[in-house]
């Protein structure tokens, strides 16, 4: 008799127990991960006899992937998530449950006593093919990064690529070489990326601006002052602003300064096209306020360096 009157009550208390264990590891999981990461299929090109429910479901385990996965030892706490997004457009192949994709990734960094967010990559990549099968495993495995199926690892080994070079380079916008643990990381998947029929952009000879040349560059030793340009523009520059904007906005010169002699001895490399990739607009409110001599030399500096946005950097600095 009493085991009966006290088994409700136990009962219960281990269910309390029980939830209140989940809360904590929750609270702890969410704690750690490092990304905020939001994930949008598009499959507007796809033929209409796919069932589109399939790329709700992908949508949903990309997103999954991402942000429930450890990508670092570190722990982050809510407000120190790296904000970025994926955005993958699809369109249909000849092969059943195989399809072709651009992938436009963004990340963003919080600038100090601010709440702007200053964008470190904007970039898309127009060679992704995979396949997938609705309610299919997503798996990434940095020690066999090829899977047993090259095509439908191709996909993972592309997202955790780019999450590697997110971390790399918000690691190094933070300390001076910070990020090289993650783009070596990057490096591995190059190395045993999956191959196959229709696989590409992890090779030297697949094109002159794919995932191969980008990692290519800020790993070889020649192109240092890259990663020195990245600290020195985010930590000494953007996050000075608010303090000091005439000194913050005169270590953005030497910047622009440092990429240029970089640009001169290393012409027309993939990581300084990328350095500018969405910062026009940001460029041109920082030296909308500068003085005449600044400006101007901010403004050869830009149309050498941002070729693609000459125009926006004439019209917007006068």
């Amino acid at each position: 008799m009493p085991t009966t009157l006290l088994q409700p009550s136990y009962n219960i208390k281990m269910r309390k127990l029980s939830l209140f264990l989940v809360f904590i590891l929750a609270f702890q999981l969410g704690q750690a991960q490092e990304l905020r990461a939001r994930v949008s299929v598009l499959a507007n090109r796809v033929e209409n006899t796919i069932d589109k429910k399939v790329f709700v479901t992908l949508q949903t385990a990309l997103n999954n992937f991402i942000n429930n996965r450890k990508w670092t030892s570190d722990n982050f706490a809510p407000e120190e998530k790296i904000d970025c997004s994926f955005l993958l457009n699809l369109e249909g192949t000849s092969d059943a449950n195989v399809y072709k994709a651009s992938l436009t990734i963004q990340s963003a960094r919080p600038i100090f006593n601010s709440s702007y967010i200053s964008p470190i990559i904007n970039f898309q990549d127009q060679d992704v093919t995979f396949k997938y099968i609705e309610f299919q495993q997503l798996e990434f495995n940095e020690n066999r990064v090829a899977g047993t199926d090259a095509l439908a690892s191709n996909l993972t080994a592309v997202i955790a690529y780019y999450i590697d070079l997110i971390l790399g380079l918000d690691y190094d916008s933070f300390s001076q070489r910070g990020g090289d643990i993650y783009f070596q990381k990057a490096q591995n998947i190059i190395n045993n990326s999956p191959e196959g029929r229709n696989i590409s952009g992890w090779k030297p000879f697949d094109g002159i601006r794919n995932r191969y040349w980008l990692i290519e560059n800020l790993l070889n030793s020649r192109y240092t002052l890259i990663h020195d340009a990245y600290y020195s523009y985010y930590r000494l520059g953007m996050d000075k602003l608010y303090d000091d904007e005439i000194t913050a906005r005169s270590q953005i010169l030497n910047v622009l300064s440092l990429l240029n002699t970089f640009n001169v001895e290393n012409p027309n490399t993939m990581v300084l096209q990328f350095f500018f990739q969405g910062k026009a607009q940001e460029l041109i409110k920082i030296f909308s306020k500068a003085t005449p001599p600044d400006k101007t030399r901010a403004l050869e500096f830009l149309q050498k360096l941002d070729i693609s946005n000459a125009s926006k950097y004439k019209d917007g600095l006068k």
